[in-house]
């Protein structure tokens, strides 16, 4: 069993090398079709690297990629939107402005940390606009939409109370964006 985790690490460690030097290599490069040709190399390098616990985007977020983020919100949310505990903190940090920045902050840092222990910023074509990388702002944005509309649907806010309700549907917006990060990163 060692000498399977050795070839498993070896072959991390030299696909990890051979995307370094592909990446030298792109630099360098002057015609579009060689250019075109690394990329494509660089892909296929990418889907060979080995999975461990924790896994590696292949690619661009796709509706694979959604689905999990979107049950690992639901896991992570169900049990923050059914307990009153969240509802008392998110009426804490409503009246205190800096705390709710704080929470919002600590929230994207989660998402963030979970996500890059996946490498998700090695997926070079998974970018908004060219420039954000998709795969959080997605992930949010699944998280934060269902909190929303969970949390209303089942009566857990008062939006007559905004900044209330939007502190309440915040706190479990984090949560469910975290559960939705794992989901999106545990191997398949």
């Amino acid at each position: 069993m060692a000498r399977s985790d050795e070839l498993q690490t070896d072959s991390k460690v030299n696909i990890d090398d051979v995307l370094t030097k592909l990446a030298e290599l792109e630099a360098i490069v002057d015609r579009e079709e060689e250019l075109e040709q690394v990329r494509e190399t660089m892909r296929t390098a990418r889907h060979v690297r080995p999975h461990g616990v924790i896994g590696r985007f292949q690619g661009q977020f796709g509706p694979r990629d959604a689905g999990e983020a979107l049950v690992g919100s639901f896991v992570f949310g169900m049990p923050m939107i059914v307990e009153d505990g969240a509802l008392e903190i998110g009426r804490f940090i409503a009246g205190r402005p800096s705390f709710l920045c704080l929470t919002a902050l600590l929230g994207m840092a989660l998402v963030f940390g979970v996500l890059h222990a996946g490498e998700f910023e090695r997926v070079g074509e998974d970018r908004l606009l060219g420039v954000m990388p998709l795969r959080p702002v997605a992930i949010i944005s699944i998280a934060g939409a269902s909190a929303i509309g969970l949390m209303t649907i089942w009566g857990r806010v008062s939006w007559s109370e905004p900044m209330v309700a939007g502190s309440q549907t915040l706190l479990i917006g984090i949560v469910m964006s975290v559960g939705a990060s794992l989901g999106d990163i545990l191997p398949e």
